[in-house]
Order: C-alpha cells, then structure tokens, then sequence
C-alpha cells in the first residue's frame, strides 16, 4: 500500500546570505502520510539514497504475515530528504538552481521545512520522530531546533554530530566521484554515470562489515558472485544509478551535521550540553557492526541525555542493518524495541 506522494512548498532557507539569487527560492518537500490523521503523529525522513517507497517501510506498511505494522495505530508522515531527488534537489530545480548551482542546504534547512509542514498538517506536537542513518541525525536536530515539539525521537543508526572519522569516510566516494572523467568539474551534460559508480563501489564496504563479506552474505540475496552483487544492488540499482549533484548536495549535509550549533551562543560547539538540553525520550539503535556510526559513540551520546535508552543491533550486516536492510531478525529486532519505546508511560 503505497501513499500518495504530495508537495510543501515554504520559503525558509536561513543558509544563504542577501546577495545569493537563492535567498528568495523557495523549497519543496515531498511527502506521503499513511493512517488516520486523528491519531498521534509519527514523522519518518529519507536517508541518504533513499526514497519515500523504501524509507523504514517495515514499521508502517503491511508486511504479507498476519501481524500489524508497529505504526497500525499511528499517523505516520515520510518525508523526503532535500537533494535526495523527490524534494527539492540539484536534479529537480528551475533552470537558474539546477545542478551546481543549487544552493548548498543544512539540516537545519530541512528540520524546519519538516516543522512547517507539520503545522501545515495541523499537527501540534510529534508523538515520535523516527529516522535511520541521516534521517537519526534529522531526529536529533529535531529535538534540538525543536525541544517541546517531539515527545520521543528513536535514533537508528545516527549520531548527534557528524565524527571526523564519519567525515573523512566520506571524502572518499566524494573524491571517486568528482574526480571522474565525466563529470567535468560538475558542469556534466549527460549523467556522470562513470563517477557515480565509481562513488558506488568505494561507499559499499563502508556500509557492510568484515564479517558480511566473510561469511558471503551476497549470497543470501541469490547471488552468485560478489561483483553481481556490487554491480546489480549498488551501481545499477543504488548510488551508481543516482544524479551526480544529489549525492554530493547530500553529502554536505551528512558531513556538517552538528545538533553543538543551535543553543545559547556561549556552549556552540559543545555537545554534551546540546545532547543534555534534549527533553524527549530517546532510543538510541546503533548496529554493532556500523563503520559510519559505531556502538561506542552512541554509548557516549546517552550518558548525556536526560531520557535516553540504548539498544544496539547485533547485526553483522554493518550500518545497513538500522534501514530495514539487514536480516529479519535484524528487522524484528528493530520493531518489537520501537513498539516497547512507544509504550513507555511518563
């Protein structure tokens, strides 16, 4: 049961400055909702690559077992990721934006889009925000931008700043990509196609584990070979297939996520005063195997939350194992702690 996708246009963008011709655009979210209105609201964004028909679908679409999804009983709103192709994006602006000339956007950017769309849908308080990857850093700078307006925020696979390590991983597909021989200093006129697949293979064994390769995972989804597996899931089917720009409009965002920057001026760049300013409930997944999130600075982020419980995927399937990407288990696992967290009284 797929919804229909809609679109919220607002002007905020507080990121550009009174010269640049983008300071008067406007943007565009795109959205589906699922459920009755009436009912408390749970709000879910993309991640990177990822789109409104795959974003933790497992929690609020029927799945073919007889079981109801752990959203049944909730309005759920998915949203998409701006630069992630659906919402406004490098791909899809008016000719003066489009591609290398789309102005570069924060979370912040995209929080407050997402509030005002909320307000839009008469929703006065967010019964949860639940994101994985990038959309778990979306959940944390939702509760930081906006402290009274979610109740619980449920983390999979994110952090509340971007580590240098995190940061530095990403410089690698992003310099496989921009370094390619068509992509031409981004002013490309048909698709980069060799530099996204480029980008493709050097993302993937960041996002799998050891573990996952030696155990020969690939071979649980029915294929033959590794190279199947890389060319047919990540350069046909994945980042390989997407618009050269949208990755790197993306990877901005990832690589300056920081909830240290909003807060009184005196504790900016202070983090553990910004996770300690939190007020809503937490839980906090990351996967035991994630190279981009690992257990460890989740462990850290929630000595200093005031409401926060930790729960990590013991998951060999690396930081995929968070989006509905892993096992069953992986995935079961994810449900029944998300549903015990909702019903968590005060």
């Amino acid at each position: 049961m797929a919804g229909k996708t809609k679109y919220f246009t607002n002007d905020i963008h507080p990121n550009t400055d009174a010269s640049d011709p983008s300071r008067n655009s406007s943007l565009t979210l795109a959205y589906r909702t699922f459920g009755n209105p009436e009912n408390p609201a749970v709000f879910i964004p993309s991640c990177y690559g990822g789109k409104l028909d795959n974003t933790l679908t497992f929690l609020y679409i029927p799945s073919g077992d007889s079981s109801q999804p752990v959203l049944c009983q909730h309005f759920v709103i998915v949203c998409g990721l701006l630069g992630g192709s659906e919402s406004s994006s490098p791909s899809n602006a008016p000719a003066a934006l489009h591609g290398p000339d789309f102005p570069e956007v924060t979370y912040e950017d995209n929080i407050r889009l997402q509030h005002a769309l909320c307000q839009a849908l008469g929703i006065t308080k967010l019964a949860a925000y639940i994101g994985f990857s990038m959309g778990g850093q979306q959940a944390y700078h939702m509760a930081a931008l906006y402290p009274d307006f979610v109740e619980r925020i449920v983390v999979l696979a994110g952090s509340a700043r971007t580590s240098w390590h995190n940061w530095s991983f990403l410089e690698g597909p992003k310099a496989a990509l921009v370094n390619s021989v068509d992509f031409h200093d981004g002013k490309y006129q048909t698709p980069a196609t060799r530099g996204t697949k480029a980008f493709a293979r050097v993302y993937v064994t960041w996002a799998l584990s050891q573990a996952w390769f030696r155990e020969r995972a690939w071979e649980t989804l029915g294929f033959s070979s590794l190279e199947e597996y890389l060319e047919k899931v990540w350069e046909l089917g994945g980042h390989g297939a997407w618009d050269a720009h949208d990755l790197l409009c993306m990877l901005r965002t990832w690589q300056k996520g920081d909830i240290s920057l909003f807060g009184p001026e005196e504790d900016k760049g202070d983090l553990l005063k910004a996770l300690g300013r939190i007020k809503a409930k937490c839980l906090i997944m990351p996967s035991r195997s994630d190279f981009y999130f690992p257990p460890e600075d989740s462990e850290e982020e929630v000595k200093h939350l005031k409401h926060g419980d930790l729960k990590i995927i013991d998951s060999i399937w690396g930081h995929i194992a968070g989006g509905g990407r892993g096992t069953k288990a992986d995935n079961e696992f994810i449900k029944m702690q998300v549903q015990r967290f909702l019903q968590i009284q005060d």
